[in-house]
């Protein structure tokens, strides 16, 4: 398993062999990133920072901020024409409201000119709705991100237990192996390990158990809004649904749940303490890790778990799966895999001078090249996870940094399904996108959880917000954004 604290080491043979800059270029300049705290995202920007400087002269100065900053501190330096960000890294679908306001530099120029970053390898999900706004490509992915349900393969193996496919079905199985000692510790471990702490990340988990029962029509139709009008979606049976699933897994979860954020999820999955979690790409690679030698090729990915009823939205009422219903649906069951967040990207602020633009995007492409890009997605500890074709067809490339053959055909086969599903649902990408979720949808569902309001007084006053939201941006002109985050 390769480790952050050599990715420099090698990292330098794979400029030598493929840099996206000539030596020295950008002598002298220096560009200012911004991104989250930690290793996870920053780390690999420091560290192939300081490549790129040896290779280009550029010297790149990496800031960190905690998640909730990182919009409004880029959105305000761009808009206000202060301009001490050069590039912000963040959640590819903020791309859109940021380039609405006109602060995204266009980077097609850049690309017709460089002959090293392979768009064509990067999958049509991420290349597609991942790095471009409006059909132009506005972002560079260094991420690719989706939620997908990971399982103990030893623990449900041992109770005899199919992994599940339905919301319902994990319900079950978490009931079946709560208690266990999943360690060999002598203590009880949990069936369900989810992230649910207030103002962090639950708001996208919650995401996850929506998906399958509100969006069956394809990636184009959405499952927040009705495209035509913006109305929200949000106050009906499906995601009444989704709601009380989601509590529920609480029932066989650690009893301190609520107040846990991903990290505390990730120590206590890396213990061998869980034997079901919702999560991202990233347990894949983490249970390679040291501190993780519990779970090393024990961890199984499922693509994306469905549901078997639908929401009919001329109703707000919930109709079992059918050909009708859900087109996509495989063997009566329906599958959405939510892209939440849809991964870690680059853009370049539009107001800064052109030779730091030009330096800030050979930086971005460096990060997006395959020569460094795959090494960074099968290193845990950097939060990345593939986004390039030549990564997720590449069995070898993971087997090399460490990975079981058998894990590393699960974890690549359950990536490939859901990235190929043509109903994958994608993020909320229009302006307002943080607002929506991360402050009135994240802040309701935690005082539902809390058990502070019930579900349709949490589901009513979402509605309420939405609304709010869209009526300050404008109806019409979050119509028009949403058909183009959606491409619809």
């Amino acid at each position: 398993m390769f480790k952050g604290k050599v990715l420099s080491v090698l990292t330098l043979g794979a400029v030598a062999l493929g840099g996206s800059a000539v030596a020295q270029e950008f002598e002298g300049v220096t560009v200012n990133v911004l991104t989250r705290p930690g290793y996870v995202i920053a780390g690999p920007l420091i560290e192939r920072g300081r490549d790129f400087e040896a290779m280009t002269g550029a010297k790149i100065v990496v800031t960190e901020v905690p998640f909730a900053e990182i919009f409004p501190k880029i959105q305000n330096d761009w808009a206000t024409g202060t301009n001490s960000i050069d590039v912000g890294v963040f959640a590819a679908g903020w791309g859109v409201e940021l380039d609405a306001a006109g602060l995204l530099e266009d980077l097609d120029p850049y690309i017709a000119k460089d002959d090293k970053i392979q768009l064509d390898d990067v999958a049509p999900y991420f290349r597609e709705f991942g790095q471009k706004v409006g059909g132009k490509t506005k972002l560079l992915m260094v991420d690719g991100d989706f939620q997908m349900v990971y399982y103990r393969t030893d623990v449900l193996s041992e109770a005899g237990i199919e992994p599940p496919k339905t919301w319902e079905d994990y319900l079950d199985v978490a009931s079946k192996i709560h208690g266990k000692d999943m360690n060999g510790d002598g203590e009880a471990d949990y069936g369900s390990c989810i992230f649910k702490k207030r103002n962090a990340q639950s708001y996208f988990a919650i995401q996850t158990f929506a998906a399958p029962i509100v969006q069956t029509q394809g990636t184009g139709q959405g499952f927040h809004f009705d495209n035509s009008t913006m109305k929200p979606l949000i106050n009906n049976a499906g995601w009444k649904k989704a709601f009380e699933l989601y509590k529920a897994t609480g029932e066989f979860g650690p009893p301190e749940e609520l107040n846990l954020d991903i990290g505390d999820t990730r120590a206590l999955f890396k213990a061998g303490r869980c034997g079901l979690l919702v999560e991202w790409g990233d347990p894949g690679t983490l249970q390679l890790a040291d501190d993780a030698t519990a779970i090393k090729g024990k961890l199984y990915a499922i693509a994306a778990i469905g549901s078997t009823e639908v929401l009919d939205r001329e109703t707000g009422e919930l109709v079992p799966v059918s050909a009708e219903t859900a087109p996509h649906a495989i063997d009566g069951v329906n599958y959405a895999p939510f892209a939440a967040f849809g991964g870690w990207a680059g853009a370049v602020n539009k107001g800064a001078d052109e030779k730091t633009k030009a330096a800030a995007y050979a930086f971005l492409s460096h990060m997006n090249q395959p020569e460094q890009s795959g090494i960074d997605v099968t290193i845990g500890e950097t939060g990345y996870n593939p986004y390039r074709i030549s990564q997720l067809k590449n069995i070898d490339l993971w087997v090399a940094a460490g990975m079981p053959r058998e894990l590393a055909e699960n974890y690549l086969g359950a990536i490939n399904s859901a990235i190929d599903n043509p109903n994958m649902a994608s993020d909320m990408k229009i302006p307002g996108a943080q607002q929506y979720t991360g402050v009135i949808l994240d802040t309701e569902l935690a005082r539902y959880l809390a058990d502070e309001i019930t579900v349709e007084e949490a589901l009513e006053n979402i509605e309420e917000g939405w609304e709010e939201i869209t009526e300050d941006f404008g109806r019409d002109e979050q119509v028009e954004a949403q058909g183009l985050a959606l491409g619809s």
